[in-house]
């Protein structure tokens, strides 16, 4: 059994692992359905638990998929319909609750110290769907992404992102530092990284170059990454947040410095951090993005159970 949480914590050998076998099972399905299982339905009779605690879209969907073609069942509960803490039940006996009715436990949530009380009291593995400093499944599924367009391995590539400094970026840092690529971060003063995700990455012996200049940032980049500015959850000013980041909007013309046959990733959803041209125009890779979440995660979820060919 192994938990899925931060991709700081998990060797890079493991998650290279994850992204081979997501290559060959996405191979394997070119003819078959959206939901029909893999031929070795490797998690057939496992029951998945999910959570949301913050709106979802994309992740909910893939998972949905991704669990049925690996053979398993699932259940969604919204956080509700569980005590938590709450009506005389402790977390740990809704954690011990959890164990005995299910096989493993995906939670996304608006509290990091939740996923570490689950971790604790869990018997069954826990994926990290999203959590206010991490966003796993989503980066490992764009390291996938951009290897695949790009065919060749990310540590020869330079990504840039632009935009706010959050769970997606820190786990974009460190996916940096597993898989050595060059990263450069553009953003507003007072916007930059985390000291301890700085800190984690000179203890690596990594380098992430910070730039409040969005150009500069983006010069020679062979991939352009960004996500909302202003969440919906995020409980700052949102006004001048917006002000802060209004010269940081990706364009036809920032795109211009980038190297030739660059590409652009979203996480999504959008706002107004990227011109409607780049979204929709043809370095736009953002719908084989989302897509290749389902393939990625069905990977992880093998990793977890100790099932990766």
């Amino acid at each position: 059994m192994r938990n899925f949480i931060n991709l700081k914590d998990i060797p890079a050998k493991d998650l290279r692992k994850i992204l081979t076998d997501a290559k060959t099972r996405k191979n394997k399905r070119k003819k078959l359905n959206t939901l029909d299982a893999d031929k070795d339905r490797p998690l057939k009779g496992k029951l998945l638990i999910q959570m949301y605690e913050k709106q979802s879209s994309r992740t909910r969907l893939s998972f949905h998929i991704a669990i049925n073609q690996l053979g398993a069942g699932s259940i969604t509960v919204k956080a509700s319909e569980l005590h938590l803490g709450k009506g005389g039940e402790s977390l740990a006996d809704t954690a011990k609750i959890l164990s005995t009715y299910g096989d493993g436990f995906l939670l996304r949530t608006d509290s990091d110290k939740k996923i570490e009380d689950f971790c604790k009291n869990l018997t069954i593995p826990i994926v990290n769907l999203l959590s206010p400093s991490s966003h796993p499944c989503q980066v490992l599924s764009d390291v996938f992404t951009i290897e695949e367009i790009k065919n060749k391995p990310i540590s020869k590539l330079n990504l840039c992102w632009i935009g706010d400094c959050n769970n997606v970026l820190n786990s974009l840092i460190a996916a940096s530092v597993k898989f050595g690529f060059n990263l450069n971060v553009g953003c507003p003063k007072n916007y930059s990284p985390p000291k301890f995700v700085m800190d984690w990455v000179k203890k690596n012996k990594r380098k992430i170059n910070i730039f409040n200049d969005p150009k500069k940032a983006a010069t020679n980049a062979d991939v352009v990454f960004s996500d909302k500015v202003v969440s919906l959850n995020d409980k700052g000013n949102k006004a001048k947040k917006i002000k802060d980041f209004k010269n940081y909007r990706i364009n036809s013309s920032l795109m211009k410095v980038t190297r030739p046959k660059s590409i652009f990733l979203h996480c999504l959803p959008r706002g107004n951090e990227v011109s409607e041209d780049v979204f929709l125009g043809k370095q736009s890779r953002v719908w084989q993005q989302a897509l290749n979440r389902v393939h990625v995660q069905k990977s992880i979820l093998l990793y977890s159970f100790g099932k990766l060919r």
